[in-house]
Order: structure tokens, then sequence, then C-alpha cells
């Protein structure tokens, strides 16, 4: 498919041999989404992270929230059903819920479930695991305090997962968010990301970094704001 005129006109804002800093990207970013709606901002990462062998994934909380309103299921029984559906959870039940994903439901975009559930997720694991939406400790997806966990995931926490490609994609909020709003979350993330850098990696970690609204061209950053944010720490 050819780029449209307007995604062109876009397009020609940025440099495409350059490498921005974070403060040039923001208002760059604003100037380049072209859609009506409010276009999510997108954060893609090259790890330097052989996927055959290491996983890098996590959760991070993002100060400004992410826009997104996030529906969320929970897998849980008697006392802890309870504390899920008080905490604003949108969908929740036991062994029913998990036959109703075993036949192809997956109208929801988080699934939280109790470590005593847990037994039940691995006939679970052909329907999520493609999606990923496999509760895992690690994501936080795995929870006693489900509550907690609930709350979390409805007030702005993103999970991050590398791809087979050695790619992580993740969304760190929307166009109309503040440009300080929007710098306090790519830190966040930045940070998360970098925490979760599996032992033993050599070399560069993250390869290269680009923002993007949903409907505007790639904004090459600067790889070296992980290695100053690394050195900051």
């Amino acid at each position: 498919m050819r780029p449209s005129k307007s995604f062109k006109a876009k397009a020609q804002l940025v440099d495409r041999l350059k490498k921005y800093s974070l403060s040039e990207a923001l208002p760059l970013l604003k100037q380049t989404a072209r859609a009506k709606f409010d276009e999510s901002v997108d954060l893609a990462m090259k790890l330097g992270v052989d996927p055959k062998k290491h996983a890098v994934r996590g959760t991070v909380v993002l100060p400004g929230g992410s826009g997104r309103t996030q529906k969320v299921a929970v897998i849980a029984k008697g006392p802890k059903a309870s504390e899920a559906e008080q905490a604003g959870a949108d969908l929740v039940g036991g062994d029913d819920l998990v036959e109703k994903i075993q036949k192809g439901y997956l109208d929801f975009d988080i699934l939280i479930c109790t470590p005593d559930m847990m037994p039940a997720m691995g006939k679970l694991g052909k329907v999520l695991g493609p999606k990923g939406l496999m509760p895992n400790p690690k994501s936080g997806t795995v929870a006693l305090d489900v509550a907690q966990a609930v709350k979390e995931f409805k007030g702005g926490k993103t999970e991050f997962k590398m791809d087979k490609n050695g790619a992580l994609h993740m969304v760190i909020g929307k166009i109309s968010f503040a440009a300080d709003a929007l710098e306090k979350n790519f830190s966040a993330a930045l940070a998360a990301i970098l925490q979760a850098k599996p032992s033993g990696i050599k070399g560069v970690f993250i390869q290269s970094i680009i923002l993007s609204s949903t409907m505007g061209p790639g904004i090459k950053l600067d790889p070296k704001i992980a290695q100053d944010s690394r050195e900051a720490e």
C-alpha cells in the first residue's frame, strides 16, 4: 500500500537521518500526528538480546497514565473474587470463566489470576499464549493481592514484552498529553525496561528507539538516552 499524501507531508517534517533528543522529538511527535482521533503514542525499541535465549518483560506504572481504559478480567474464587469485583474488575469468574476462555472468549485486555488458580491456566496456554494474555508473576498478573493488581492495571499500569524478533512495543500515552507527562511516562518506561535487562547480556542492550503516533511517521531517538539514564541511576 502506498503512503497517503497526508502521511508523506507529515513524514517530510522528520529528518530520517537524524537521531533526535527527547525534547526535540516530543513537539515533533505532536506535529506529525494526523488523525482526527486522539492517537496513541507508541514506543518501539530494538533490543540487543537473543529471544531464543532470553526474555525481556515486565510492567510499569506510567505516572501520567496510559490514556487507555483497560478491560480487566480476573480468575479467582471465594473472597478473592469478591475483592476483585469491589476493586473494579470488569469480569470475574472461576472455573466458569476458564471454560469460557477455553472456548475462545477474549474480550479483555488484561487477565489476572490468583496463585491457587494457576493449575487451571495450563489448559488455556494455546488460547492465551499467542495473544500475550497468559498470566505471569513477572508481569504482576498472578497476584494474591488481587484487588491491588486490578487497581494498578485500571490506573495505568502497562505490561511490556520483547517479541520473537527482539523488538519491544508499548503505548506510553496519548498525543493529547502534555509534553511533560509524555516525558515522565517515557522515562518511567525506559527505567523499567533497563531494569528488566537479563543478566549476562554483553554489548548494547537498547540498539534503537523510535517514537510515533498511531498514524504518524517514526521519529528516531538517540539510543544514548538509555545509556545516560543507566549512568544516572
